[in-house]
């Protein structure tokens, strides 16, 4: 039996909307996971089956925007026979020819350096997600970056355009000639 992690992340969703569905299913067909409508989700399982199991990200529901996901699978062996490989008994090997005990120390070096490798790889999966998420949220401060200054330019605009009306209502008020201030002199008379 297999142990396995997977990790889902929206980095950028466009509008922003970063929520994604996310469905796990067996070599048979059954649903193991479901998750609808997420920023982000986390699931271990114990594979129950053998053969090759589909994940599934769904937009369906978001017909106009795209989205930038990323996502991490660890699968991991469920034996728990893994010794450490500095810890080395001395006392075995007293029996043993130089020639032997060389290549057993050998043996234990391969094997540790593997085991270095192995962290070296998950501390690479775990620096892939800290840029997943430094990634989605440069993307969401990028978004609401660009919406505000929009809203401000389109604000900027409106309170000029008021500004520019109400200098010409105040200067038509004291100028006898100005069509406004006939307009407004009709309108008291009337």
């Amino acid at each position: 039996m297999f142990l396995s992690d997977s990790k889902t992340w929206v980095i950028d969703g466009g509008q922003g909307e970063i929520d994604i569905s996310f469905y796990l299913a067996t070599p048979s067909g059954r649903i193991v996971v479901s998750d609808l409508k997420k920023p982000e989700n986390s699931h271990r399982i114990e594979a129950s089956e053998e053969g090759d199991y589909r994940i599934c990200w769904d937009n369906t529901f978001s017909n106009f925007n795209s989205k930038t996901v990323f996502f991490e699978i660890i699968v991991e062996s469920n034996d728990d026979d893994e010794r450490d490989p500095w810890d080395v008994d001395f006392e075995n090997y007293d029996g043993l020819s130089p020639e032997e005990l060389y290549d057993m120390k050998i043996q234990d070096i391969q094997d540790a350096m593997s085991r270095v490798h192995t962290h070296l790889v998950k501390i690479r999966h775990v620096q892939d997600t800290l840029r997943a998420f430094e990634a989605r949220d440069r993307n969401i401060a990028e978004g609401n970056f660009i919406r505000v200054n929009y809203w401000s330019m389109i604000q900027i605009v409106v309170m000029l355009f008021v500004g520019l009306i109400q200098v010409i209502m105040v200067k038509s008020l004291f100028d006898d000639k100005s069509r406004v201030h006939r307009f407004w002199k009709s309108g008291i008379t009337s």
